[in-house]
């Protein structure tokens, strides 16, 4: 995906990195073991990985030092075997908005949006 959308000079964010949570992110065995070994955050990892790849990232948090800790990976690196096994449990398909099904993309196109 990231080769293509470069081949058409298209830049690929994030918006929503940490999947709102989903399906155990933040307690994946292969992610939480990178985290330690690091002395970082699941959410360090998560964006630093995406960083790593060019993907712009769009973090959102109300809590100050979650705000704080997703500016702070700036200052170290995954190394190349890391980001191969974040990229196996990567399944390529959005968790929040599945642009992909006719379904899902009529059923947000009929939300009313307010006046």
């Amino acid at each position: 995906m990231l080769a293509l959308a470069d081949s058409f000079g298209v830049q690929l964010e994030a918006w929503g990195p940490f999947a709102e949570a989903q399906n155990g992110i933040f307690s994946n065995h292969v992610l939480t073991a990178i985290a330690n070994a690091h002395g970082r955050s699941v959410g360090q990892v998560i964006l630093r990985w995406n960083i790593q790849r060019g993907v712009v990232v769009i973090p959102k948090s109300i809590h100050k030092e979650r705000i704080k800790e997703n500016i702070d990976i700036w200052d170290f690196s995954l190394t190349d075997g890391e980001m191969e096994n974040i990229s196996t449990i990567d399944t390529i398909k959005p968790l929040i908005f599945n642009y992909n099904t006719p379904e899902e993309v009529k059923r947000i196109y009929s939300i009313p949006c307010p006046d």
